[in-house]
């Protein structure tokens, strides 16, 4: 298993992977957003491959600039396949984003998980990530 930068030819796959979150979404519309995504050096797009089973897993994050808070960083996605769970890919990835961080200077990672899932909890402690808080979260469609 390697972790390596995802690339346009991923779109299908990591479209399946984003339905397993429950973000159904087509893989055109996931090439387009890998595409913008690829060229803003502030996020960072990787996924977990193997010659024997293809992509397994991807995780997304991105550089923060807040006011209040100042740089860090923010894992903003991360999916392993079902099947492919416990066996370290969730955490070769993470660990990968980790060393991303640290190359920009980053010394804070922060990630978002729904209440509802327990095992991504459960996860992200063993990793050494503590719970700080919990919040609502709030969308509002702007129509176009």
């Amino acid at each position: 298993m390697i972790v390596r930068k995802a690339t346009m030819s991923d779109a299908t796959r990591l479209a399946e992977l984003s339905e397993v979150l429950g973000y159904p979404v087509e893989p055109d519309v996931v090439k387009r957003r890998i595409e913008r995504l690829l060229a803003r050096s502030e996020n960072v797009l990787l996924v977990a491959d193997s010659p024997e089973s293809g992509v397994a897993g991807w995780i997304h994050a991105a550089e923060q600039d807040i006011l209040e808070t100042g740089r860090s960083c923010e894992i903003l996605g991360l999916v392993v396949a079902a099947n492919q769970r416990n066996h370290g890919i969730g955490r070769r990835l993470v660990e990968r984003v980790e060393q991303w961080a640290v190359e920009r200077g980053l010394r804070q990672i922060s990630v978002r998980s729904n209440v509802l899932r327990t095992e991504s909890h459960q996860f992200y402690e063993r990793l050494g990530y503590a719970r700080v808080k919990t919040q609502h979260a709030y969308r509002k469609r702007i129509d176009e």
